[in-house]
């Protein structure tokens, strides 16, 4: 969309419409230590190709993920995407769709968000999906609102350490002036235990949160976990890996009141970081408390199939302490490629997509086990994710010595945890070969014996 400046007239003619002489008056109640009043450090302009040029240099700088084969994980995963995926979503229908406010207008928007609803209860086992959030992280923390909302219980929230650190973050500072506290529940040997779970629930405790897999890659034991957390009266969180779905129980089928996941890896690339995808679903018996929009599927005055916002005016969504989210956007692009992925891989597909992670991943973890130096830092069952230990070594260092062989080798632990300071997180996904997967090998074998 083309940006029009105003013209010295217009800005004249609306400053005397709202009884000002100029734009200084306008911005008068801007501080004076806040206020631009000094010249901008800008270079001289540059012509068209020089600007061109410029901008393409800036833009080499930037290691894209095509460059090299990518073993990066803790949430953001290289997965492969369909051509259909870019095809289908980039169409101007859905890129220049009003929003489904006006839902006469938007027919067509909200019926892939319903069908993105539709595709996520199937795919976790529950009753009702909302229609996306920001990320995983916020979708974790609006999660935990909905259980404290729900369930009337204001003492504490408790999380296994397992959990992504930076979910855990995300929910600390969205509980930061409320009543409940986060309690964190310690590890032994990459999974939650039981009985230190057990000990950290009160009567008060709202909610529990648990990831599977979890952030180490590992394979909980997850229905005693949930077991315990709803003997004692609170609401069940599990953040999931949604390719892992292909192939793990469905979280609802164990117990899970309330499903989470970070919903890049269907059909969303990298991107540098974002935009993501939040992924969220529920029990019926939360349905009044989801955060976000919730479209449904009625029959409109000819007895026609139409699509509306149910359960929630617009008003909903700006009415302050009120509303059940803050929550300002959807993610409705993402949700789309979601949706496209989903329905082109089906049910085989997907299965498909999680089972060669795994065997990969697996493959990785025995070819890196057999180097000198590293090792796997634990014994579980894990997806395809998994952390080695490089004993003796800075893991940085050694990630950037196999980055300079050619590999997005993984991701240091220490900055999460320190008792893995030595400790690297490494991801494995379908689109690995076995001739990557060696030479990453490889890679670490120099980079131990340069380090």
């Amino acid at each position: 969309m083309a940006y029009i400046l105003n013209t010295d007239e217009q800005t004249r003619e609306m400053l005397a419409t709202i009884g000002l002489e100029s734009l200084d008056q306008l911005f008068e109640m801007v501080p004076p230590g806040v206020r631009l009043d000094r010249p901008l450090d800008l270079p001289p302009a540059l012509t068209e190709i020089e600007l061109t040029r410029h901008v393409g240099a800036l833009a080499r700088k930037n290691a894209s993920i095509d460059d090299r084969p990518c073993f990066l994980g803790g949430g953001a995963y290289d997965h492969f995407i369909p051509a259909v995926v870019d095809m289908l979503a980039s169409r101007g229908e859905f890129y220049t769709a009003y929003t489904p406010y006006q839902a006469e207008a938007s027919q067509g928007t909200l019926q892939a968000i319903f069908e993105y609803q539709t595709l996520v209860a199937q795919l976790t086992g529950l009753d009702v999906s909302n229609a996306s959030l920001y990320d995983g992280g916020s979708a974790v923390a609006e999660g935990v609102l909905m259980a404290i909302a729900s369930g009337n219980r204001h003492g504490r929230v408790v999380a296994s350490e397992a959990v992504h650190p930076e979910y855990r973050d995300v929910t600390r500072t969205y509980l930061e002036n409320l009543d409940p506290e986060l309690v964190t529940v310690p590890t032994r040997n990459g999974r939650t235990s039981i009985d230190d779970l057990i000990a950290a629930i009160t009567d008060d405790t709202a909610a529990v949160i648990l990831q599977q897999p979890n952030f180490f890659g590992q394979l909980e034991d997850i229905e005693p976990l949930v077991a315990a957390a709803k003997e004692n009266g609170a609401t069940v969180i599990v953040s999931v890996d949604p390719i892992g779905l292909g192939l793990l129980k469905q979280p609802g089928a164990y117990g899970a009141d309330i499903v989470t996941a970070e919903g890049q890896p269907l059909g969303n690339a990298l991107v540098y970081g974002g935009p993501y995808l939040g992924m969220l679903a529920c029990r019926e018996s939360y349905l009044r408390k989801i955060p976000g929009r919730l479209v449904g599927q009625t029959l409109d005055r000819d007895g026609r199939r139409c699509f509306v916002l149910t359960l929630q005016t617009r008003e909903q969504h700006i009415r302050r302490e009120k509303a059940t989210s803050n929550i300002c956007t959807n993610q409705g692009l993402m949700a789309l490629r979601a949706s496209i992925y989903l329905a082109v891989m089906g049910p085989t597909g997907l299965r498909d997509a999680a089972a060669q992670s795994a065997r990969k991943a697996h493959y990785a973890a025995d070819r890196l086990a057999e180097i000198p130096g590293l090792s796997l830092a634990f014994d579980g069952p894990f997806f395809k994710e998994f952390v080695v230990r490089c004993e003796g070594k800075d893991p940085s260092r050694v990630l950037a010595e196999v980055g300079r062989l050619g590999f997005h080798g993984g991701i240091a632990l220490g900055r999460w945890y320190p008792e893995l300071a030595d400790a690297i997180l490494i991801a494995v996904t379908e689109k690995r070969t076995r001739s990557e997967i060696d030479a990453l090998a490889d890679a670490y074998r120099q980079a131990l014996a340069v380090v």
